[in-house]
């Protein structure tokens, strides 16, 4: 009788520490979703500005933005023909 109580005992503890074990998994692992999509979300988000960033380089380096900033703000010009000197070798 007082091994079936003991034996009984021991099988509610394991029962009781089975539960415990499940409740904190499932939690952790709803943590790390929340975890994940907070990070998927920030990944997006700078994929996105990098895009834009990309997109913004490209419009700052084309050929014609670069001349229009140096006759505007250095006063460039084209030299005309006359000025051109061609060097053979």
């Amino acid at each position: 009788m007082i091994l079936r109580i003991g034996v009984m005992a021991v099988l509610a503890a394991v029962v009781v520490g089975s539960a415990i074990g499940v409740v904190y998994a499932r939690q952790e692992s709803r943590q790390r979703f929340v975890e994940l999509t907070r990070l998927t979300n920030e990944r997006d988000d700078l994929n996105f500005e990098f895009g834009r960033l990309q997109l913004e380089q490209a419009t700052w380096t084309e050929n014609n933005r670069v001349e229009q900033i140096a006759r505007e703000r250095l006063g460039m010009v084209s030299p005309t023909a006359a000025e051109t000197v061609v060097i053979k070798r």
